[in-house]
């Protein structure tokens, strides 16, 4: 038994080669069956890719498919079945717009309909999860099962034709041969393929026999796969009422949390909104303590406000350190202290004599309070700029930079604490301009 196998498949291999590499005809089959067979070709790809598609289309994360396949083999090996859960992405939303809106606090408008959202999410989240389970036992399962049962057996009634139909062309072409009725126009086989060997009539009979046995049921197996529209069609209106229903049961969701949402908004607009006073400096301490004392804990409205460079509103450069006092003239009073003149005596009470006309401010030119740095081409810096290219001078609000040209309209170049470069005309409020 065991040699009759082994010499089939010797009569198989035999025919195979004759006919790729000899250029022997086997038997043919009709313009039917090959078409047949060209609809069932194309009925398994459908099959296995119908079922890759709507995985994915359930679950379109590649990452978290990966991660269920990786814990249903780890289950498998173990010997315990372990289910993975999807993690829908309307539910994940959900727990996040939940979980920062108690953060925020339930009495904080903003935060409520955080919540509201959700809420609505992970409901959502709930009828996906519905979906899924309707449409793996529906339309999956229908599939999984046609293509491990009803697909696999037509194949292998194809697979066993066609290995019937090389051992019955084989033995009928020992048979022509042994007779010296060679089929003319067929190249000449040498004796290692068998070409003497002695085939008898009930071999060929029976090899016929089984031939025909694989054509019918591989003929009756293509068919009942492919004559199966009711139940296929079935399945793709199953797959679309439960899309309808999903779709159906988001939107009520969706509608009621607009309304929800529209009203808050509405009520947020309604609520009186309080002035804010952003707090200064001032108001935390901040400038005492820069001008060497203790932080006040107790500012008053009356109390002059003082900048950190103890004048009200002059920056170290343009605060004159002393107003002279000439022969007839009164004192100025400051500005933030009405009540004490802002000066000192800069001559002693016999000084130089004074006309009546003089003025009591000194001259421009003369000002003991200009200092060099003032004369030369100067501005200062109305924001930060920090250099994207080489050649550009970096500085912050506040800063004094040296001038010591203007390239074009838009650009300055100069000095700041040694190093030189350029930077933008508008970042800075020319103090002194360039002669």
């Amino acid at each position: 038994m065991a040699f009759a196998g082994l010499k089939k498949q010797i009569n198989k291999a035999n025919q195979f080669m004759n006919e790729k590499i000899g250029g022997v005809e086997g038997t043919k089959l009709d313009d039917e069956f090959v078409e047949m067979e060209r609809k069932t070709d194309i009925m398994c790809e459908l099959v296995e890719e119908l079922q890759l598609k709507t995985k994915e289309f359930l679950h379109p994360n590649p990452a978290s498919r990966a991660k269920m396949s990786a814990v249903k083999g780890i289950g498998k090996l173990s010997g315990q079945a372990k289910a993975a859960t999807y993690p829908q992405p309307e539910g994940v939303l959900g727990e996040t717009l939940i979980a920062y809106g108690r953060k925020i606090g339930e009495d904080n408008l903003y935060a409520s309909a955080l919540i509201e959202s959700g809420e609505s999410m992970k409901q959502i989240a709930d009828i996906k999860y519905n979906l899924d389970d309707n449409i793996k036992m529906n339309v999956l399962e229908p599939l999984h099962q046609l293509s491990t049962k009803d697909i696999k057996e037509v194949q292998h009634h194809r697979k066993k034709l066609q290995g019937r139909r090389l051992d019955f062309d084989c033995k009928k072409r020992k048979k022509d041969k042994a007779l010296g009725s060679t089929p003319t126009g067929s190249p000449a086989r040498s004796p290692g393929w068998g070409g003497g060997s002695h085939v008898t009539d009930d071999e060929i009979k029976l090899a016929e026999d089984k031939f025909a046995e694989s054509l019918h049921l591989a003929q009756m197996g293509m068919h009942n796969l492919l004559d199966n529209d009711v139940e296929q069609i079935s399945q793709l209106a199953t797959f679309a009422e439960n899309l309808v229903d999903y779709h159906r049961q988001c939107t009520e969701i969706l509608e009621v949390l607009a309304t929800t949402l529209q009203e808050k908004k509405n009520e947020a607009a309604s609520l009186p909104r309080p002035e804010f006073v952003p707090k200064t400096l001032s108001d935390l301490g901040v400038m005492d303590t820069l001008n060497g004392g203790l932080p006040s804990t107790n500012i008053s409205a009356t109390t002059p406000q003082r900048s950190p460079y103890g004048s009200p509103a002059r920056s170290p450069v343009h605060t004159p350190t002393h107003t002279p006092q000439y022969p007839g003239s009164s004192p100025l009073p400051s500005p933030m202290n009405p009540g004490q003149p802002n000066w000192e005596p800069l001559f002693p009470p016999g000084g130089p004599p004074r006309s009546a006309n003089a003025s009591p401010l000194p001259s421009p030119m003369k000002s003991p309070a200009r200092s060099p740095m003032i004369q030369s081409p100067a501005a200062v810096a109305l924001y930060d700029f920090e250099p994207e290219n080489p050649g550009e001078l970096a500085f912050s609000e506040g800063d004094t930079i040296n001038l010591t040209q203007r390239i074009d309209e838009n650009w300055f170049e100069g000095s700041l604490n040694g190093k030189s470069g350029m930077f933008p005309v508008s970042y800075v409020n020319v103090t002194n301009p360039l002669p």
